[in-house]
């Protein structure tokens, strides 16, 4: 005898699941340098783009460096290059001060401090900057 209460059906509960807004990563810093981090990946392509398109014109003769030149020259140009400099060094940063979780460094069976080596990335840094204007500029 089957009636409508001993009828068998499948129950599927339904899953909890919180409204979570579009823009949830507004919320917090580090949500946000998360997001423009993962961002500055395409301004960061952007920059080896150029500097190969740069390296490019150079091996192709004088005209063709000043065609790049004049190309590079146009304000749609500067402007993304200004962006993507801002990109680049914010990448750069976060990229360093993450750099103690990413590797351990141990010396004679300890585990160095993590300002030791995000400050050896920075000091890294600094002297390649130099390096490079020394030989920019001589």
């Amino acid at each position: 005898m089957s009636t409508e209460r001993n009828r068998y059906t499948e129950f599927r509960p339904r899953w909890y699941r919180p409204k979570m807004s579009t823009w949830w990563w507004l919320k917090r810093w580090s949500s946000l340098a998360f997001i423009l981090r993962e961002l500055s990946s395409i301004f960061i392509a952007w920059f080896i783009y150029f500097f190969l398109r740069l390296v490019h014109a150079l091996g192709r003769g004088d005209a063709a460096y000043r065609e790049f030149l004049a190309w590079a020259a146009s304000p749609g140009i500067v402007v993304l290059n200004g962006i993507t400099f801002a990109f680049v060094l914010f990448h750069a940063v976060t990229w360093f001060n993450l750099a103690p979780q990413a590797m351990v460094v141990h010396l004679g069976g300890k585990r160095l401090p993590g300002a030791l080596i995000a400050g050896a990335n920075y000091a890294a840094w600094v002297v390649a900057t130099a390096l490079v204007l020394w030989i920019v500029s001589r």
